[in-house]
Formats: structure tokens, sequence, C-alpha cells
């Protein structure tokens, strides 16, 4: 994008950011109220209540709620960065930062020779459809830290991994982001920067605190959220005299009673088989382009996410972010997946806050939403994923092979990341 038109457009977008985040601030900082539940309580209570103990010289041990990486402490102390303002107040504001890194870096690589704004539009649009939620968790900052690493993976491998380590140790997910680089060089110095940098933070977060590592029994402990994939089948069992129930368990509302405990291992079964297809996928992948990473992070991270045990509404960034790198490059073909995840985001919205009453009582309003919202990202994960198989495996697609070259000759212009 050049001249007077991409001036413009940058301007447009800006207008709209800046607009559609000054709504989002005045929500989380209770100028405007949004009907449901208050979405800001984990912040100033959950967090701040973490960042007290992490300041005492000690990872969360006795709290159950406490289920992440090592380095997500960084993300509950942060808002010491911003000593004059108040915790919650410091928190919120270091999300817009990072909302507004991934502005910039998509608007910088999309208005680069060979790249395109579409990616821009979907972060724009998409953030603010997921309501104050996405300012009142740290996933926002999680994703920045994805964003950042695919686009620097262009031409730098080694910080792709670095920072795809990074953001595994402040939230586990980011390692997907690994899964396809580039054959060759590029696999080796980003997965070897990714190893020695987990490594490196690893030994520093055990040495500093203890209990770096209390969150795996916690998260090993998790049951089936009521806003998951397989939670849908009691949500209709509801309808028919299930005997079960909903309770608030390691920070979330689950169901519990018969059957849950098989409907979870079948939720994990198929996680087990989403990564087996991702590597099958890997060894069978011949045809690589400048977006294929992205692609494959994309597809990765909605594989997962459709079928994990917890599908909370602020887990839909994630998706978003990845996508929105996928749209910045000309040949990715995840154009129609990131839209569905863009209407699953919309849906989401009106399942938690708005309407998160109906989704507790399973009601037909709140069948309906989980139905809408977890069947738009099931469809958006297959259909990823056909299109990652028929663009990078020899002889899924006729004439693939003259329209997808090797990395070393691609035809693809790469949208250059800073």
């Amino acid at each position: 994008m050049t001249g007077t038109s991409g001036r413009g457009g940058r301007a447009l977008s800006l207008a709209v950011w800046g607009l559609t985040r000054a709504v989002l601030l005045l929500c989380v900082f209770k100028v405007f109220t949004v009907p449901g539940p208050d979405v800001t309580s984990d912040v100033s209570a959950i967090y701040r209540g973490w960042y007290e103990v992490l300041r005492a010289g000690s990872y969360p041990l006795d709290d159950v709620t406490w289920q992440y990486p090592p380095a997500a402490a960084l993300a509950v102390l942060s808002p010491d960065l911003l000593p004059f303002l108040e915790y919650a107040s410091a928190f919120f504001v270091l999300v817009l930062l990072c909302d507004a890194l991934v502005f910039g870096l998509l608007l910088y690589a999309g208005s680069r020779t060979g790249g395109r704004t579409a990616g821009v539009w979907l972060w724009v649009a998409g953030v603010p459809l997921l309501g104050p939620t996405v300012y009142a968790r740290y996933d926002l900052m999680v994703t920045a830290v994805a964003v950042a690493a695919l686009l620097a993976g262009v031409r730098h491998p080694r910080a792709l991994g670095a920072l795809a380590a990074f953001g595994t140790l402040l939230k586990v997910w980011p390692a997907l982001l690994l899964v396809g680089t580039a054959r060759g060089r590029d696999t080796r110095r980003s997965w070897s920067a990714a190893a020695v940098t987990a490594a490196v933070l690893v030994l520093a977060s055990a040495v500093a605190l203890p209990g770096a590592f209390a969150f795996l029994t916690f998260q090993r402990d998790r049951g089936l959220e009521i806003e998951s994939l397989g939670a849908l089948v009691f949500h209709v069992a509801r309808q028919f005299g299930w005997e079960g129930r909903v309770e608030l368990r390691y920070g979330s509302m689950e169901f519990a009673g018969p059957h849950v405990a098989l409907v979870s291992t079948l939720a994990l079964a198929l996680s087990v088989f989403a990564f087996g297809w991702l590597l099958l996928w890997r060894l069978r992948a011949r045809i690589s382009a400048v977006h294929t990473p992205a692609d494959a992070a994309f597809t990765a991270v909605l594989l997962f996410t459709v079928t994990s045990r917890v599908i909370s509404p602020q887990y839909m960034v994630w998706p978003l972010g990845v996508g929105a790198v996928c749209l910045v490059f000309r040949g990715s073909r995840m154009a129609l997946p990131a839209c569905l995840v863009l209407l699953a985001t919309c849906v989401t919205l009106l399942e938690f806050p708005l309407g998160f009453a109906h989704v507790v009582a399973s009601d037909a309003e709140g069948v309906a939403l989980m139905l809408v919202r977890n069947g738009l990202l099931a469809v958006a994960a297959v259909g990823a994923a056909r299109r990652l198989w028929r663009d990078t495996v020899p002889g899924a697609r006729k004439g693939s092979g003259t329209e997808r070259i090797s990395r070393a000759g691609r035809a693809d212009t790469p949208a250059s990341a800073p």
C-alpha cells in the first residue's frame, strides 16, 4: 500500500483503533457498565492477590486458580512498571499498550511490499468484539508476543524461536508457533533458540521463586468448563433430565456429575488426535512459502482451542492475533477461517458476559449461543486444516506445485517484519 490511498487507509485504521479502544477502557474503568458478571474482578481481586504472594517471594502454591507457567508471574507483576497507578488501572493500561504494539506490527508488515492490511482490520475489529474481558485478562499480552514472534520469524528464525519459548512460559500455547517452520536451517535455528531460551527461563524461574511448577498439578485436575465444545453434550442432556450440575471449580464454571469424566477424557483424546494430525502434516508437507509458518500456527491454535476442555472467552484473542498475521500475507488462504473466528468472537461477547446466566442455566438461549460459537470454531479449525494440507502437501491439489514453490524460490513476496 503506497501513496495517498495508503496513508488514508492507515489513518482510518488508526482512528477506528483509537475509538474502539477508548470504549474498551471506559468499560474496564467502569465509566460504562456492561451487563453480566464483573469481568474486571479477576484483575482487581485474583491477579492482585497473586501479585502480593509473588512479591512476598513465592508462587501461589495454595491457590488452585494459579494454572499458569512460571513466566506468567511477569504479567502479574507488570503493573509495577507504572507505580503511579493503582494495580488494576496499571494492568489495563499495559494491556492497551500491548494492543497498540500488535496494531503497529501488523500495520507495518501489511504496508510493506507484498503485504496487505486485511490483518490490521481483523485485529482492529476483532478485539473490541470480545468486550472488556479482553483487557481484563493477560491473554492479549501473550498474543502480542506471538504476533511479534511470527512476524520477526520471516527474516529471523532465532527470534521466532526465542519469542515462542518466552510465550510458552507465559501461557503454553505459543509453543504451537514452531509447528510450521521451514525444514532445514530455519527449523534448526528456531527450535534450538527456543530450547535454549526455555531452558534459561525455566532455570531462572526455579531459582528465583519456589513453586514454579505447581501449576501442572492444578491444570491436570481441571474438569470440563461449560463453554467448551464437549460441554455441549451436557447442555443438551440437561434438557432431558441429566442429573449433573454446574460448579465453580478452579476459577471457572464446570460441569460435575455422571459421565463428565468420560467426556473430559474424550476431549483430551481429541487433542491427542489433533497433535497426531499436525505431526502427520509436518512429515508430509514439502511445499513452503513465506506465509506457511503463520498458516500452520493458526491451524494448530484453532485445533487445540476447539478440542480444549476449557474455551474461556479471552482464549478467542489467540486465533484472532495469529489469524491477523496470516492475513498480512497475500499468499495465505486463511481468510475464510479467520472470518469465521471473527464471527465466533462476536458470538462470544453475547455469551460472556452478556448472556452468561443463560449459559449457566443451559436454557434455550444459552445452548444456542454455545452451539453457534463452538460450531463456528470447529468449522474454522477443519477449514484451516484442509487449506493448510492442500497448500503444502504435494499432490493434495492439482497445480499446487506451480502456485506454491519451495522456500528457496517461492513466488510469494514476504511482508517484511521489523
